[in-house]
Formats: structure tokens, C-alpha cells, sequence
């Protein structure tokens, strides 16, 4: 079982990171791969393992807390690895524990593939138990730097592949991408976390 992978970035795609080390590329979902940048050396990834009869697949995090979250999450019955992402990658850790201890099932819900019973399951499973971890550090707030004509760049188109990748639908989507084009000089990492917090409104 792997603990962490350390290496050099050498592709982020909407859905995940390849992180080269020893000669070997390691193909890696993550919650916000645009967190990551090609390029950049001696990066530690923690990730988790997944075997399944028809797969092996690496889920990765950028630290050690993410991974004890996603950890909890998948134990949850109703969640799988890649709907543990979607959580996590509304990158509202407070906000996602506070929910779970307060017993809130609605908030739980707007994340995708997250029904009411899940949300409850969730609850009665996790309720309590998620002290040890505290607020990761992509809790930060997106920064909002103005307005632009509205016009789709790079990023953001990156950005809405990247939510698409996450499981939410082409509606939600398109409910707040023109919210999303209003800022400019935004990175992808920051586009996708503020819609993020548009979807969780």
C-alpha cells in the first residue's frame, strides 16, 4: 500500500495529475488536479490505492489531512472513491465537518451523486468522529478580481471540465458559468474553486 508518491508534475488534466519518479508515471485522480503545476519537482502526494476486479487505481491528495477525510468518507456505505472526491473538492472542509456534526443532510445533498439517504448515511456513520481533522488548507477564499466581457478562456474552460469530470451535470454547469466568466485574471485553481462555492450556495 502507498503512502505518499514524491516526484515531478508532468501533466494536470481535468481529472487528474501524473507525477514521474524512478522512471515511472504515476496516472493520479485528484480533487483539484489544477492545484498542481507541470513542472514542479519533489512534489509529495499522498494517495490512496483502489483494487477492484476490473482496475487499480491511485487517488491522490495534497496533504495528509485530505487523505484521512477521503479516508472516512469511502467507509460510508453509498460512497465510492470518486464521489469522496466530489466532496472534497468543494474545498469547504469546516463547512463539510460542521454539516456532518450538526446533522445537516441538505447541505450534504448538493454535492453530485449525494442523495438523501446517502446524506443521512453519512451522517449516522461520520457524526462525531471527524474531530482529529482539522480545516485543510485549500479552506482559503477565492479572491474575486473584477469583471471581464464575459468571453470563455483557458482556464475557465478548464475549469467547467474539471466540474464536469467531478460529476456535476451539464445544468449545474451551465446555471453558473456566466457567474463564473464575470471574474478575470482568475487561474483555474481559482475558477474551479469558485464554482465550487457557486454550486454549494
Amino acid at each position: 500500500m502507498f503512502e505518499f508518491i514524491q516526484g515531478t508534475i508532468v501533466d494536470v488534466a481535468p481529472d487528474h495529475i501524473v507525477v514521474q519518479t524512478g522512471g515511472v508515471g504515476y496516472y493520479i485522480y485528484t480533487a483539484d488536479p489544477y492545484h498542481f503545476e507541470v513542472g514542479t519537482e519533489n512534489v509529495r502526494v499522498y494517495v490512496y490505492q483502489s483494487v477492484s476486479e476490473n482496475a487499480l487505481l491511485l487517488f491522490g491528495f495534497f496533504d495528509a489531512k485530505d487523505k484521512q477525510l477521503f479516508l472516512k468518507l469511502i467507509a460510508v456505505s453509498g460512497i465510492g472513491p470518486k464521489s469522496a472526491l466530489a466532496i472534497l473538492a468543494g474545498n469547504d472542509r469546516t463547512g463539510l465537518i460542521s454539516a456532518v456534526n450538526e446533522g445537516n443532510a441538505k447541505f450534504l445533498t448538493k454535492f453530485p451523486g449525494v442523495g438523501k439517504k446517502t446524506a443521512q448515511q453519512i451522517i449516522l456513520d461520520l457524526q462525531g468522529k471527524l474531530g482529529g481533522i482539522e480545516a485543510s488548507l485549500f479552506d482559503a477564499p477565492v479572491e474575486e478580481t473584477g469583471t471581464n466581457d464575459g468571453i470563455q478562456n483557458a482556464e475557465l474552460r478548464d475549469a467547467v471540465l474539471a466540474l464536469s469530470a467531478l460529476g456535476y451535470s451539464t445544468k449545474q454547469i451551465n446555471g453558473i458559468e456566466s457567474k463564473m466568466a464575470t471574474e478575470e485574471g482568475l487561474s483555474t485553481d481559482e475558477y474551479l474553486s469558485l464554482g465550487l462555492k457557486l454550486l454549494m450556495k
